[in-house]
């Protein structure tokens, strides 16, 4: 497999929208599949190339372009030849205020950007038609801006954005009760407000938030047990139990499984 891979760090107006910016090129003359688990973040693809297969929540599909909503459960790419465009990792925040799209028109789906929006749909043939990176990421910038400060821009409840980024700080490592303290709403309102505009349930949030760190610090090389104590899990079975429900495989085998897809 051969790729090329260039990021860059969102603008500071931004970056409570966006957690990154890259571009890619791969060529594989093999099938390449890639285990995709389920992190705090909605993707954006923006492809300039062939389509790319996907098998996950929402079932088969193969589009060029889409966005993927908050997911609970693991998404499997899998692509031959050729394989080019952009990727925006957007906060569920970012999706709502960018994309004019609440989380639940969202969550363990993958629409093609034809259903969400004839601008957004637009964009991938735009981008492709410059002339190299740094063109390409100062107009996809231009492009996130113009929405953030457009009049007809959508803004999350304040109480939702402040539960959102208390879970993401904490790693989901707070409970709904607190969350709901800190907003002064009761657990249920709480609930039905951040679960339209998030996607998810803030317990569920929560679990995935932490599954995501837990996994980055499996794949970085700590011991199921360690990573178990750091993120809370009641023991290491309560950890292998977790990866099994939003991974699809054991800590050891999730490690197998990231190594081979980068490779």
């Amino acid at each position: 497999m051969e790729g090329e891979y260039v990021e860059r760090r969102p603008p500071p107006a931004l970056r409570p929208f966006v957690r990154r910016l890259q571009g890619y090129r791969e060529y594989s003359s093999a099938p390449l599949r890639r285990r995709q688990a389920p992190v705090g973040s909605c993707t954006l693809i923006l492809g300039f190339g062939p389509e790319l297969r996907l098998v996950g929540p929402a079932g088969p599909s193969a589009p060029r372009s889409f966005l993927a909503g908050l997911h609970t459960a693991a998404v499997l790419t899998e692509f031959t030849g050729h394989q080019h465009g952009m990727q925006v990792d957007l906060t569920p925040i970012g999706a709502f205020v960018l994309l004019r799209r609440p989380g639940s028109d969202l969550a363990d789906l993958v629409p093609t950007l034809d259903r969400l929006d004839p601008a957004l749909a637009a964009l991938p043939h735009r981008l492709a038609d410059l002339p190299d990176w740094p063109t390409r990421f100062a107009a996809l910038e231009g492009f996130l801006a113009e929405r953030l400060l457009a009049e007809d821009r959508r803004l999350p409840d304040p109480e939702v954005a402040h539960a959102w980024n208390l879970l993401r700080r904490n790693a989901g490592g707070i409970a709904v009760s607190a969350l709901a303290a800190e907003t002064g709403w009761s657990r249920r309102h709480l609930l039905t407000r951040f679960r339209s505009q998030i996607g998810v349930a803030p317990k569920t949030a929560a679990r995935v938030l932490r599954f995501e760190r837990a996994a980055r610090l499996v794949v970085g090389g700590e011991a199921p047990g360690t990573v178990a104590a750091l993120c809370g899990y009641s023991d290491q079975a309560h950890l292998t139990r977790e990866f099994r429900d939003l991974a699809g495989l054991p800590p050891r085998a999730f490690v197998q499984d990231m190594t081979a897809g980068s490779s």
